[in-house]
């Protein structure tokens, strides 16, 4: 039934209830902010600050990735990216997470870009290689994580996400072949493939889009649709990760992680997945702990886990796919980090 054969009454409920679904998370947001307000008023005023501070810090990288899919899609030049991911699966996988690895972007900034590729028709288990590997690893980390904990440390962290990036796309191509995960993305999202998908029929690009008045208003519309749909999501992550902040202090949880055996590297795999820590800034702490006998395979362990499927990270995979993808995505980051914590106890036991 349309909506102009309803009822005025109805016709204004209708409309209603698609505004409050729409903007539901900005609701949440909004009413955990006045709650703070109201009860801890200084508690309020600080997570304001922390979240505006968070968005700027992941500003830049939030809108080259947003400029890059808006450009893309104005310009038709999606299909061609899409056609550079076809061809031998294993090939795919491998590229996505070397590329990764090695990608500039946090897991909260290659979040458009993900959307982007899913939406043209790349195969899910390329996109989730490359998901995967981003956030744990990338040149200035690496750089930094050399001076903190060292570069055998850093080496293997480098060799965590390439290789937990080739793990997950590899499960996925599998499950996709076995006939699940058919249009990962959520409704609202748009519909990607998945496996096997075809990657659509290549039309001709305009690099220059700009002189085609249909191409600005398709690269307008598609920046702020975007840009919208981060925003609300982010600052609902960034909200309570501040609260996580004060309540669950970052110190507190990784002093428990210290010790030998297989104990540790499972509970840092497990904590660091509710327990964000930037990634910068949990480096010293790791290295600090590790000092006083926090064992090295669990501080890798923490840091991996952390770094894919922290509080930004999760929340951003949950609004843009589907719950049986999202659960994949976890499990996969659950399993990797403590895999390859294990090995890096077992290698620094030798």
């Amino acid at each position: 039934m349309s909506d102009t054969s309803l009822p005025p009454s109805n016709r204004f409920i209708e409309r209603v209830r698609h505004a409050v679904k729409h903007q539901r998370i900005w609701m949440v947001s909004a009413a955990i902010l006045l709650g703070l307000l109201i009860v801890i008023p200084p508690q309020g005023v600080a997570s304001i600050g922390f979240v505006a501070q968070n968005l700027l810090n992941v500003a830049p990288f939030l809108l080259l990735s947003i400029g890059i899919a808006a450009y893309a899609t104005a310009t038709g030049a999606d299909g061609l990216i899409a056609r550079a991911f076809t061809g031998s699966p294993a090939v795919m996988i491998l590229i996505a997470a070397l590329a990764g690895g090695l990608s500039p972007f946090c897991s909260c900034g290659v979040i458009p870009l993900i959307a982007a590729l899913l939406v043209m028709g790349v195969p899910l288990s390329a996109v989730m290689a490359f998901w995967l590997a981003s956030p744990v690893m990338d040149p200035s980390m690496f750089v930094l994580t050399t001076g903190v904990l060292g570069f055998e440390f850093a080496v293997a962290k480098t060799l965590a996400a390439v290789g937990i990036g080739i793990a997950g796309g590899a499960v996925v191509h599998f499950v996709a072949l076995a006939g699940g995960l058919t249009d990962p993305l959520r409704e609202n999202v748009g519909n990607g493939g998945c496996g096997a998908a075809s990657v659509r029929e290549v039309k001709p690009v305009v690099w220059a889009f700009w002189h085609d008045a249909d191409r600005v208003t398709k690269f307008i519309n598609e920046g702020i649709k975007t840009t919208l749909f981060l925003a609300k999501w982010l600052t609902l992550a960034f909200l309570l990760e501040s609260l996580m902040v004060v309540w669950l202090p970052a110190d507190v949880v990784a002093s428990t992680l210290g010790g030998a055996g297989l104990a540790p590297i499972g509970i840092a795999t497990l904590v660091g997945v509710p327990a964000y820590l930037n990634g910068y800034a949990a480096l010293p702490l790791v290295g600090e702990l590790m000092g006083q006998g926090m064992a090295p395979g669990a501080g890798l362990a923490f840091l991996v886990a952390g770094g894919i499927s922290s509080l930004p990270a999760a929340v951003a995979v949950w609004a843009l796919v589907k719950p049986r993808v999202f659960a994949l995505y976890l499990g996969i980051a659950l399993t990797g980090s403590f895999i390859v914590g294990l090995l890096f106890q077992f290698w620094t036991a030798l």
